[in-house]
């Protein structure tokens, strides 16, 4: 056997077949990874924490030995992020109607300041999703304190589904508070944890209110109620799709102190340098950040390890980092891992706003993210399908590697929800491949239990099959995306 190899190795060029013995990326591969950057240890990696200094050391060791050189504009492994932490103080809320107090059963409220300090009466407007079917923001919030539900409009257009962009479009219009109303049990655990894990955002794109917050669905039929109010008819008028909102004739008295910490996090960018000048990029992505410690002391587990969520697709990156080390490529292939993702894409819109690279260089960028959820043989979903022309090529690369293919386009319901949206806005073909989205009741298995929470660990049963055989898939892809003569776009970016 020995013998058959040596001289199949010195046929193949001739052959010009692909070593069919060529050993892939395995479960216990990504497991390795997956174990270190998941584990308590490394503090469920928020960043400016001493979790993000392990975190972000880690992958550039790991990238070193994979075979990547440093990518970032200084020479170095990191481009530095400046963002903005805000932890929640003291807090209180006094409501009234008129002259008369209204007292609220439920201590289900959750408030957080642009400033360190913040004082102010507002009168408070139910709002409901917070816009309306053409993405306007509801009317007449300017100055006032407004609640909005934190579930999505079916109705309202898909860059206004979030509650991210739901809340700057009414901060936008000039409301000072926005407070999400959070339906259901799970909804309001995810929201208060969000919110009390010291969120953070861009320091040179903050859109933040002076005030925002989360209150239970018990909180808000409560102060309602109090105030005179059907809680059941506001909620039922709220699902029109042109429902102009309305005064509830309360007024609030917040009291807000904000713990306001200004700081760099880093991306982690590596690079494997091409043998073609002036032939563009390939770009791999993916997001090293989670929630960091999020539940409050006392509570039998208070860190969000991330293990798949994104843990995962870091795991995947280094792996193809190795793999696609092992040659030289015609074209340049980068290597970021981004900060601040689960903030709002931070790390992703930073790079974009100031890469290393000119973007139109960018052939594609691929994300990888929540990627160890999906088992063996699953279907190849493309996020971001008939956003660029290059839909047909990764779905050959695909098949060739034995793939099947999801041909629904409904993997793009998560399109802004990822990092390559960053760069899908700056007209970069962005995508993410693979086998995790291509099952939607799947996913939103996984997002409906142990995503943004404790229980996201790696553990024996954490499936990792779909993982690896994504992995392979995205070594293929880079092989053919960074090999001028595969792929030949007219310029870098078409």
């Amino acid at each position: 056997m020995r013998r058959f190899l040596s001289i199949c190795g010195s046929i193949i060029a001739v052959c010009g077949a692909t070593p069919l013995l060529a050993k892939g990326v395995t479960e216990a591969d990504l497991r390795e990874h997956i174990a270190v950057l998941a584990s308590d240890d490394f503090e469920g990696r928020a960043p400016g924490t001493e979790g993000e200094a392990k975190t972000v050391k880690y992958i550039a060791d790991a990238w070193t030995r994979a075979g990547l050189k440093p990518g970032a504009k200084d020479g170095s492994w990191f481009d530095p992020v400046a963002l903005v932490s805000r932890g929640q103080g003291t807090a209180t809320a006094a409501f009234s109607v008129k002259d008369r107090k209204l007292r609220v059963a439920s201590d289900d409220i959750v408030l957080i300041g642009r400033d360190a300090q913040y004082s102010n009466k507002l009168p408070l407007m139910f709002a409901g999703y917070g816009v309306k079917a053409d993405g306007d923001a509801v009317d007449n919030v300017a100055g006032k304190a407004v609640l909005i539900f934190l579930d999505r409009p079916k109705f309202a257009p898909a860059d206004k589904q979030s509650p991210r962009a739901r809340r700057d479009a009414l901060v936008a219009a000039g409301a000072e508070a926005v407070i999400m109303v959070a339906e259901s049990a799970g909804s309001w655990a995810a929201a208060r944890r969000q919110l009390l894990s010291r969120p953070i955002s861009l320091a040179a794109k903050e859109k933040r209110g002076a005030l925002e917050g989360a209150i239970s669905s018990e909180y808000a039929v409560a102060l309602i109620t109090a105030g005179g109010r059907d809680w059941d008819r506001l909620r039922l008028a709220a699902k029109a799709e042109d429902y102009a909102g309305e005064a509830l004739g309360i007024d609030g008295n917040f009291n807000v102190t904000t713990e306001v910490r200004r700081f760099n996090s880093f991306n982690v960018v590596g690079k494997l340098s091409g043998k073609k000048k002036n032939s563009g990029a390939l770009l791999y992505m993916g997001h090293w950040d989670h929630l960091g410690i999020c539940e409050p002391e006392g509570s039998a587990d208070r860190i969000c390890n991330g293990a798949v969520d994104n843990a995962s697709g870091i795991a995947v990156l280094t792996e193809v980092a190795e793999h696609l080390a092992k040659k030289r490529h015609d074209r340049d292939v980068y290597f970021v891992a981004t900060t601040g993702e689960e903030s709002g894409l931070l790390g992703a819109y930073a790079f974009a706003e100031a890469p290393p690279l000119p973007l139109d260089q960018i052939v594609l960028s691929l994300n990888v993210d929540t990627i160890g959820i999906a088992p063996r043989g699953s279907r190849v979903a493309i996020i971001g399908r008939g956003t660029s022309k290059l839909d047909s090529a990764v779905e050959a690369v695909a098949r060739k590697a034995g793939r099947k293919i999801e041909q629904s386009n409904d993997a793009n319901a998560f399109i802004e929800r990822q990092d390559g949206w960053a760069l899908t806005q700056k007209g970069v073909p962005a995508l993410m491949v693979g086998g995790s989205f291509a099952d939607l009741g799947l996913m939103q298995k996984f997002l409906g239990s142990d995503y943004h929470g404790p229980d996201d660990e790696l553990t024996d049963k954490t499936e990792l099959g779909g993982a690896a055989e994504d992995a392979d898939l995205h070594i293929a892809l880079g092989r053919h995306f960074a090999d001028a003569r595969k792929y030949k776009p007219k310029k870098a970016g078409d």
